[in-house]
């Protein structure tokens, strides 16, 4: 039997090239090297940087359903919601513990994803934007009116979070905060990497770009979209929950509608269907943010959204997309000159 690329059937090297697409590469490596670097070289930033890697937990949860299964939404930010309340109504009845919180709060917003999901992925995109909209706006009212146990306007206040492991108290500077979000981006985002290159992902995939054929090919389309919503609703309540740990505080604006908005032109922003970014878009977003606020406060919004536009004009796929570009020319350079 041959053994060389050449020799092998179709088949065998299309399973050989996907499994060679699923293997970690160097320049992941360094990427995920941020995250030591941002501890140890901006330690009096690392309240930000906290925020930063909640941002970009949240952002994944959405590139999921949007990059992936190409269903888009301007709600997500319900089950965001659901899990910051989720997590801080626990840590108020004296449940603090951080990964008990963690746990109950993304299987709470995974529990809401799936029992909506048979509603939002009835209709075309645009009956998916309005219901989506619809369940957010309904929350939001739902919280506002529930002083009781959400605070209302005021936000919900008295949450006490315990150490992480019994040990790791989380001070004002935010090192355990920072540390404990970005361990379980990663760890989300490790799962999300293998959902994308298992035979699960790779149908979401072909569900995106051809739905009509993929029933044909015998493939259950509505039970594999609604597994992805519940999974990215999962995944949506953990960055909710990791917000009301790290501040303990919920305010009502984590049901807002401009948590969605600014979600979607974060995703777009780094480039859909790509995880990284995801993680990219939450990273420009936010440095750029705080920065122009702090540059210009006054008109810092009009700055941003030049930005954005400038990126979705005319760098086609995000952010991503034009650094895979740039590599490609280089690329392209260096073999040509090397012939």
């Amino acid at each position: 039997m041959a053994t060389s690329g050449a020799g092998l059937d179709p088949l065998a090297a299309a399973a050989a090239r996907l499994r060679g697409a699923g293997r970690w590469h160097r320049s992941e490596t360094l990427f995920w090297l941020l995250v030591p670097a941002g501890y140890f070289g901006f330690s009096s930033d690392l309240v930000l940087l906290a925020q930063i890697a909640i941002t970009a937990l949240f952002a994944l949860s959405l590139d999921l359903i949007l990059g992936f299964a190409g269903i888009v939404s301007l709600g997500h930010a319900a089950f965001f919601g659901i899990g910051a309340y989720g997590a801080g109504l626990l840590a108020q009845r004296g449940w603090g513990d951080p990964l008990l919180g963690l746990g109950v709060a993304s299987l709470a917003a995974a529990g809401a994803g799936f029992l909506s999901s048979f509603l939002v992925l009835r209709g075309t995109d645009l009956t998916r934007l309005m219901v989506t909209l619809g369940i957010s706006l309904m929350l939001f009212e739902a919280a506002n009116k529930m002083t009781g146990l959400t605070g209302g306007v005021d936000g919900m206040q008295g949450i006490e979070i315990k150490p992480l492991l019994g040990v790791f108290r989380f001070d004002l500077a935010g090192r355990t905060g920072f540390l404990y979000s970005a361990a379980v981006l990663f760890v989300l985002f490790w799962i999300a990497r293998r959902i994308r290159y298992a035979p699960f992902g790779r149908g979401l995939n072909g569900i995106r770009q051809n739905p009509v054929r993929m029933p044909a090919l015998g493939m259950p389309v509505n039970a594999r979209l609604v597994a992805i919503y519940t999974v990215a609703a999962g995944y949506a309540g953990a960055a909710g929950a990791l917000l009301a740990q790290t501040t303990q505080f919920v305010s009502i604006d984590v049901l807002g509608f401009t948590r969605s908005a600014e979600l979607m032109l974060i995703v777009v922003l780094g480039g859909t269907g790509t995880l990284y970014g995801a993680l990219i878009g939450a990273i420009v977003f936010m440095i750029a943010r705080q920065g122009l606020s702090q540059l210009n406060p006054e008109y810092w919004e009009f700055w941003l959204g030049a930005l954005l536009l400038a990126v979705v004009l005319f760098g086609r796929g995000g952010i991503v997309g034009i650094a895979q570009r740039v590599v490609e020319r280089i690329a392209a350079r260096g073999t040509g000159g090397a012939q």
